[in-house]
């Protein structure tokens, strides 16, 4: 029995797209998305999971994205996403699984129960939004190709693509972009696969057709368009880390007592106010602290940057 959060949605709650409000659209929309492979069964009922905060338009949530491969404006991946191919779309999943192999997404997702969740988002630049995500929880995905006993870590590394990714056309980064997380992270019943936003595909600048969403972790956690999962004894390599392990350490757990090394972290600038927005107090973990505090008891949160 999955645990009660007291992020739960309430019924009264409403949400600032009508194809989202509209539950005939919205089931339309899983039906769709059932059709067309992009998610398993259309299990869109509002989540135990979900936050009570109104979500960011759509506009929002699709026009003001990091996502280098395209490029490091804001606008870039809205700008340039249109161009990836993500039909046919394959995933390794390889390290210390039961079940290895090259996955068609169709198939890899097949019989995983997806649901609908509200998030907060919180990026490291100090800014943040609430995303309604379609998906389904990433230990369900682990379960499946199932997880042997001397896996600590999970590692993700997004497509290499410089053809339709321009931006990989570049040194911004260490090709290909690489995250991680700890096992007990990646079973936690908050960790999730997105496949959909708003009840449609997930878009392309956001990730599609799938991505990691960490909620109690800077925005940067959540990997996107991945292609490869690997279960693994070790620590893996994760691209920040790499390209400045002073500023960007393995965790990244949202902490308003932790300040980046070029700015504060203890308040951020809810997106959709514009420019010159209210900033608000940063919670710690992103608000999720009663869910996901334990996992890192013991630890000094202010070393876990």
């Amino acid at each position: 029995m999955r645990p009660r959060f007291d992020t739960e949605l309430k019924e009264c709650d409403v949400t600032p797209e009508a194809d989202f409000i509209n539950r005939r659209r919205l089931m339309a929309g899983a039906a769709g998305l059932l059709a067309s492979g992009l998610i398993g069964t259309p299990l869109l009922a509002r989540s135990r999971y979900s936050t009570t905060a109104k979500p960011n338009s759509l506009k929002d949530i699709t026009t003001y994205n990091n996502f280098y491969e395209f490029g490091t404006g804001k606008s870039d991946p809205a700008r340039y996403a249109g161009a990836l191919t993500i039909k046919p779309w394959s995933i390794k999943v390889d390290g210390l699984v039961d079940k290895p192999g090259t996955y068609g997404f169709e198939d890899l997702i097949a019989g995983l129960p997806t649901e609908e969740r509200i998030y907060r988002f919180r990026c490291v630049e100090a800014w943040s939004m609430v995303v309604p995500w379609t998906g389904f929880q990433l230990s369900d995905l682990l379960k499946k190709v199932g997880v042997q006993s001397g896996a600590r870590f999970v590692a993700f590394e997004t497509l290499v693509r410089p053809s339709e990714m321009p931006g990989q056309n570049r040194a911004l980064l260490d090709w290909p972009y690489r995250e991680g997380l700890r096992l007990d992270e990646a079973m936690h019943p908050l960790t999730m696969i997105a496949t959909g936003l708003y009840g449609k595909p997930l878009p392309k600048q956001n990730g599609a057709p799938l991505r990691l969403v960490v909620p109690w972790k800077y925005g940067f956690k959540s990997i996107k368009s991945i292609v490869r999962i690997s279960l693994t004894d070790r620590m893996p390599q994760t691209t920040w880390n790499m390209q400045n392990p002073r500023e960007y350490g393995f965790y990244s757990n949202v902490n308003p007592t932790v300040d980046h090394p070029r700015w504060s972290q203890a308040s951020e600038r809810p997106l959709g106010g514009g420019l010159f927005s209210k900033r608000v107090p940063t919670r710690m973990f992103n608000g999720y602290e009663k869910e996901v505090a334990g996992l890192y008891k013991g630890m000094n949160l202010k070393k876990l940057f």
